[in-house]
């Protein structure tokens, strides 16, 4: 299957760091919200194509695991690969690595689902969800 994947660099903000100017595990998941918006936006799948479809997004899970410590000199690229499944949800993985060096510092994982506008779940893939991933040549 073809694989998709979007890249983010990012910029510390210095509120972000604590004392030792080491980021705050709490930024993490923000880094993967601006992937996965750079993912939308590169790929046609972002959040307000999913709201103008009739859905909702929501995550329902979201893990990440430190490999070294992100400082507030650094200068980190975010890697977001699309992780294809035929069930109804939308699965990435993340790899935030230095940019210079390509040195991993955290990976990450991220699944949402689809919910109506009844905020009830849906089970099948939308018909637009479905159409974007035969587009893209991933389901």
């Amino acid at each position: 299957m073809k694989r998709l994947t979007a890249y983010k660099e990012l910029e510390i903000r210095f509120s972000e760091v604590d004392s030792m100017g080491i980021v705050w595990h709490g930024s993490y998941p923000l880094y993967f919200e601006d992937a996965r918006e750079a993912f939308g936006a590169k790929y046609n799948l972002g959040y307000m194509r999913i709201f103008g479809s009739g859905y909702y997004a929501p995550l329902v899970e979201l893990d990440f695991k430190f490999k070294k410590a992100l400082m507030y000199e650094s200068k980190p690229v975010v890697r977001i690969d699309y992780i294809p499944t035929e069930s109804a949800k939308i699965v990435f993985e993340y790899t935030i690595s230095e940019r210079d060096t390509g040195d991993v510092i955290a990976t990450g994982r991220s699944v949402q689902v689809f919910m109506d506008r009844n905020y009830e779940l849906v089970w099948e893939s939308p018909a637009f969800y479905r159409e974007w991933q035969q587009k893209w040549e991933v389901l």
